[in-house]
């Protein structure tokens, strides 16, 4: 049965569905040999070829899915590579470093949560606007922002030309030099809360991210992981309106490490 590319490759658990169509267009999928950069191409699975970056996708025992929850420490990038040869978060996550990828991006100088997965699904489902998963980050700024400055954020700015969606954001505490605030948004956008607080003369001095929808920052140190449990996982797609698919994997790793049948 033919699907979409970007569909395919999500379900090989190399990109979520965005990225997936980052990479057509950059031409790096081919199908039976053939480069392809349209959108809508669609190939069948159990027939065609299809090559991300040259590596054929394999169909054909379902790939254990992984689901990882990692304390960010600051220094590391949100990336599978980089040129530079600096330090990645996914150096942190041990044998399961050929397997996963970020979900969503936390810049260089940023710490906190952040999830990990080799399931395309999973990640569109957390890192798109549109399923409404919530990210809370506590920030330290530079300066005291007034009461109206803190309004016209909450309420959304222009940034690069498109303005930003409505933010929780919620005085933490202050002193004569800095605030602290607590914000909570719905979407990512590179940089987005640091160029926010600039758009006002504000500019962050430390930011990490405390929670990721319903899970919150729990005593993980800097660099510290765990796996998510099956109940987390469902929770997420309960959570954005889905029903568990039958061509999900049979297990999953808990937070224990040990396998588990799913129901």
């Amino acid at each position: 049965m033919e699907e979409r590319l970007q569909k395919i490759i999500a379900a090989a658990g190399i990109a979520s569905r965005r990225k997936a169509e980052e990479l057509i267009l950059a031409g790096q999928v081919s199908v039976n040999g053939k480069t392809v950069k349209e959108l809508g191409t669609k190939a069948d699975p159990e027939k065609d070829h299809v090559k991300v970056g040259g590596k054929l996708i394999t169909f054909g025992k379902p790939a254990e899915k992984i689901y990882i929850l990692l304390n960010k420490p600051v220094g590391y990038l949100t990336s599978r590579s980089d040129p530079s040869k600096r330090q990645l978060v996914i150096d942190l996550v041990g044998k399961y470093r050929n397997v996963v990828h970020p979900v969503g991006r936390l810049d260089l100088n940023t710490e906190g949560l952040i999830l990990l997965t080799n399931d395309g699904e999973f990640t569109n489902l957390i890192a798109h606007a549109s399923h409404n998963i919530a990210k809370v980050y506590e920030v330290k700024v530079k300066g005291k922002p007034s009461y109206v400055q803190i309004s016209k954020l909450s309420r959304g700015v222009e940034l690069d030309g498109v303005k930003t969606a409505p933010a929780k954001i919620v005085l933490m505490e202050e002193t004569d030099t800095n605030a602290w605030y607590e914000v909570t948004l719905h979407e990512g956008r590179n940089q987005q809360i640091r160029k926010m607080f600039d758009s006002i003369g504000h500019s962050v001095v430390k930011l990490r991210r405390v929670a990721i929808g319903f899970l919150k920052n729990e005593k993980l140190k800097p660099g510290e992981l765990r796996f998510l449990t099956e109940v987390e996982v469902k929770r997420f797609f309960k959570t954005a309106g889905k029903r568990s698919s039958e061509k999900r994997d049979k297990a999953v790793k808990s937070a224990t490490g040990r396998r588990f049948d799913k129901a």
